[in-house]
Parts: C-alpha cells; sequence; structure tokens
C-alpha cells in the first residue's frame, strides 16, 4: 500500500482515445440531439483505492464539439454558445470526490464554460485499476449529471410558433474517461 505522500503524488494522464465528453439536451421540445467532444485530456493526482484524497482536472476542446452536424457544429462553435474563439476549452477541477460504494463515486468541482465557472456534481462508476498488455496501469471513470446551460450564459433560443423554444436549457452530460499512470510517478 503506498504512503500518503505517494498517493497524493502519483499522477495519472488521460489517454485521449479513450476518453470523451457527451451532452444530450431537448430539441424543439420534440427530441433530444447528442453530442460529444472528441478532444478531452486531464489529469487526476492520486489512488484510485482512496478516492477521497484525489484529484482531477478535465479540460474539453471547445472546437471539437461534434453533433454529427455541420451546420449545427459551426452554430456551436459560434458567439450564440460556446464561443471556441474567445474561449477555446471547457474545464473541470474537481474539489471533493466521495466513494458512495464498491464502485459508486461522487465527484463535486467547478466546471468553467465560456467565462462562468460554478459548481456541479457528477455521480458514476470507478473501474480498475488494472495493468494493460503494455505494462501500464489504468483505471476508468464514468460520470453524468445535468446542468442548466442558461447558468453559464449559453443563452440563445428561438421561441417556436407552437408553444416552446428550439432548445432546452438543461443538458445532460457525461464522461467517460481511461487513466493511465505516468511512468515516473511513485
Amino acid at each position: 500500500m503506498e504512503s500518503e505522500k505517494e498517493s497524493e503524488t502519483t499522477v495519472w494522464n488521460l489517454d485521449s482515445a479513450h476518453s470523451q465528453a457527451d451532452f444530450a439536451v431537448r430539441h424543439m421540445m420534440i427530441s433530444t440531439v447528442k453530442g460529444t467532444f472528441e478532444r478531452v485530456s486531464g489529469t487526476i493526482v492520486g489512488d484510485p483505492s482512496d478516492v477521497e484524497n484525489s484529484r482531477a482536472e478535465i479540460r474539453i476542446d471547445a472546437s471539437s464539439v461534434s453533433t454529427r452536424d455541420k451546420q449545427r457544429d459551426g452554430h456551436l462553435k459560434s458567439q450564440d454558445f460556446f464561443y471556441v474563439e474567445k474561449f477555446p476549452e471547457l474545464k473541470f477541477v474537481s474539489k471533493k470526490i466521495t466513494r458512495k460504494g464498491k464502485e459508486e463515486i461522487e465527484v463535486t468541482g467547478e466546471l468553467t464554460i465560456r467565462d462562468v465557472t460554478r459548481e456541479v456534481t457528477l455521480t458514476g462508476t470507478l473501474e480498475g485499476p488494472l495493468k494493460d498488455p503494455y505494462g501500464f496501469e489504468r483505471f476508468g471513470v464514468s460520470a453524468e449529471g445535468s446542468i442548466d446551460r442558461s447558468q453559464w450564459g449559453l443563452k440563445w433560443n428561438s421561441v417556436l410558433e407552437t408553444g416552446g423554444v428550439m432548445v432546452g436549457d438543461r443538458v445532460k452530460i457525461s464522461v467517460n474517461l481511461e487513466a493511465v499512470k505516468k511512468k515516473d510517478s511513485l
């Protein structure tokens, strides 16, 4: 078992090829549009067996947003939504990680979108750690929650002639992350 000092300095880098951040939002009050951010990076410092003393910082490239529709993706990158020219990334920094069961966790942290930072709580699971076929230690985290996009200044909308709005305010978010232990970590 690692000492407390070693646990605090163990660095895990996100494996970008096996990590993603997704979202889902109502469209015209009748369907749900799903999207993903294709470029996610970050670090987790600590020990998966001692999550309460761990911390995470996740960075999402705002320009990597994809909803499988180029016109909609362009609109999401514009000043109406993410304004990627001025705010190139979304960022999540954990403040508290709590184990809720053998694999279940709750992560509270600060989510920054554009120039607004607000606290959010995600619930999910932690899997691993294990050694991959190349000798690297890895573990996975899956977490989800929801936010009110207007609280982050994402207020663009259009009122529909039949009532309701074009884009819902409630956005479901989910992250699936795979972290690999940095070779020179203790």
